[in-house]
């Protein structure tokens, strides 16, 4: 109701009622503009985060101020709880460090050397006095020389015999010809050899080639492979790895700890489903600590029924993310759900992105919170300690930091907008505390769940190259084969030499026994040639 200074009644009652009304009208605008300014505020953080992700750093890692506290080393005693990011101190310790030495580092020792000597000519090896000069020494440099990928041909022969006396009928029992039998071959009546799938395998699969671009690198060299034939015996080779991949299984959830993740895959043919609908590559990892195995599974859902029947009789710790499709663990027999600290972390780091990265605010408080938390890892690390030290380190350093930071931002979210960036960090973290805390419990656990984000990153880089699976069936051959790299990765193996040598082995492969040597925890290491 709008009303002007000459209409104004003469009536005191009446202009009450007029003052109220225009009252309340200027107090629901004031909200309507307050409520507005949020909104834009929040969609303003959102477009300086996506502009971050597409132009910024992509490192979490953060330029330390050097007006921060630094975390003191265990002989130091405890860092004090109360307000450690708040209160600034006046002096730094900086622990000692080694320089690494600078310069051209030494070609490595295995490589083969060969010799390019280059002498004198004869007559600059008389002196001047008439005598022939000594050697009395070398100089010697070295440079680095690769010879391109060569092809050879395996040519099987096997000799036929016959009897020239009797031509066969002396012995009606046996054959006529006698003929050794065929080699057992991974792929029957093909041409591709075990070295040669085991390269197009680590040229797709760890080193992100296409095969349409293998097809091109093979014909540079008077070699003609198509990709379909390529695809083929991808396939096949897959199968044949199936009672390999039951046994990895079996070896994940022995263990003691499992850790999972998931990460989205296009499928082209998928039956009932639109091309660019997300299916999604799960990853686990697991088994004895010492002997660890990775497994991809490809599955057309997130759902979490995919973990749960994964994980179905697995007793012990299982470490994820804050993905909802995990939170059947919580109510899991005999199954103790870890949290990550780095997942937390980056939504406080998406704060500090989306904000231009300032040097001082909660989701920088936050951050640094977390890296003392980190930084208590490191020195137990440089120390070596066992698992029972470590624990009872971080009962007596991480645990005191934890409690602190849990009270310090349950105040600061009373005071925070919940539907913004930091409220949401806020929120993710105080909602996973229950999580997040439960690694300082044993030192076989670790703060993150880092163990399965690195085993799933060549995936995520190969995706950037072939861009997505045709059909389910190769979705499936696809994650056997990073199954099968990853572990040997995670062994420590040379992927190449040891696809080359298991699947020279999986044709004659009969037992279950016969299956287990050939996995990468308990290969003959000998039997591999490393480089």
């Amino acid at each position: 109701m709008v009303v002007t200074a000459d209409g104004l009644p003469n009536d005191v009652e009446t202009l009450k009622r007029t003052v109220e009304v225009q009252a309340k009208e200027l107090e629901a605008r004031a909200k309507e503009l307050e409520a507005r300014a949020k909104e834009v505020e929040l969609l303003r953080e959102h477009v300086r985060l996506l502009l971050s992700r597409l132009y910024g750093r992509k490192s979490e890692q953060m330029v330390a101020n050097a007006d921060v506290q630094q975390l003191l080393l265990f002989a130091a005693g405890v860092l004090p709880v109360q307000e450690q990011t708040e209160e600034k101190a006046a002096e730094v310790q900086i622990p000692p460090h080694t320089r690494r030495k600078g310069g051209r580092q030494p070609l490595p020792e295995h490589l083969p050397r060969v010799e390019i000597l280059h002498d004198l000519p004869e007559t600059d090896k008389v002196c001047g006095c008439g005598a022939t000069k000594a050697r009395i020494g070398e100089e010697v440099s070295e440079q680095l020389d690769i010879i391109p990928a060569s092809f050879q041909v395996l040519r099987h022969v096997r000799p036929k015999y016959a009897c020239r006396q009797c031509e066969g009928t002396g012995d009606d029992s046996a054959p006529t010809v006698a003929i050794a039998p065929p080699p057992a071959q991974l792929i029957p009546k093909s041409i591709a050899s075990a070295g040669l799938v085991a390269h197009v395998i680590i040229a797709k699969f760890a080193d992100s080639i296409p095969l349409y671009r293998q097809e091109g690198q093979f014909a540079r060299h008077g070699v003609e492979i198509g990709r379909a034939t390529m695809c083929g015996w991808l396939m096949k080779t897959a199968d044949a790895c199936v009672p390999l991949l039951q046994l990895l299984r079996q070896e994940i959830l022995s263990g003691p700890l499992v850790n999972g993740d998931e990460t989205t895959l296009q499928v082209l043919d998928e039956p009932g489903r639109a091309p660019t609908t997300d299916s999604y590559m799960w990853v686990f990892r697991g088994g004895q600590p010492e002997k660890p195995a990775v497994e991809f599974l490809y599955d057309p859902t997130r759902s979490s029924e995919v973990a749960a029947k994964y994980l179905r009789g697995f007793k012990g710790f299982v470490q994820t993310d804050g993905y909802v499709g995990y939170d059947f663990l919580d109510a899991q027999p005999g199954v103790i759900h870890v949290g990550c600290w780095a997942h937390a972390r980056r939504k406080f780091m998406d704060v500090l992105k989306a904000a231009g990265n300032p040097s001082s605010g909660v989701a920088y408080d936050s951050v640094e919170r977390i890296r003392q938390l980190y930084a208590i890892e490191k020195t137990a690390r440089q120390k070596n300690l066992t698992r029972e030290e470590l624990c009872a380190v971080r009962q007596e350093l991480a645990k005191p930091l934890l409690e602190s930071f849990h009270d310090w931002l349950s105040d600061r979210a009373l005071e925070t907008p919940p539907k913004g960036l930091l409220g949401k960090a806020i929120s993710y973290t105080l909602q996973q505390w229950h999580r997040l805390k439960k690694y300082i419990d044993n030192g076989l656990l670790q703060p993150d769940n880092n163990a399965a984000e690195n085993a799933i990153r060549p995936f995520v880089v190969g995706r950037k190259n072939w861009l997505f699976s045709g059909t389910p069936e190769g979705a499936t051959a696809s994650a056997a084969f990073y199954s099968l790299i990853e572990t040997a990765k995670a062994n420590q193996l040379e992927p190449y030499w040891y696809l080359r040598y298991v699947f020279g082995r999986l044709p004659v492969a009969t037992s279950e026994e016969d299956y287990r040597v050939l996995l990468p925890q308990y290969i003959d290491r000998s039997v591999l040639r490393q480089s």
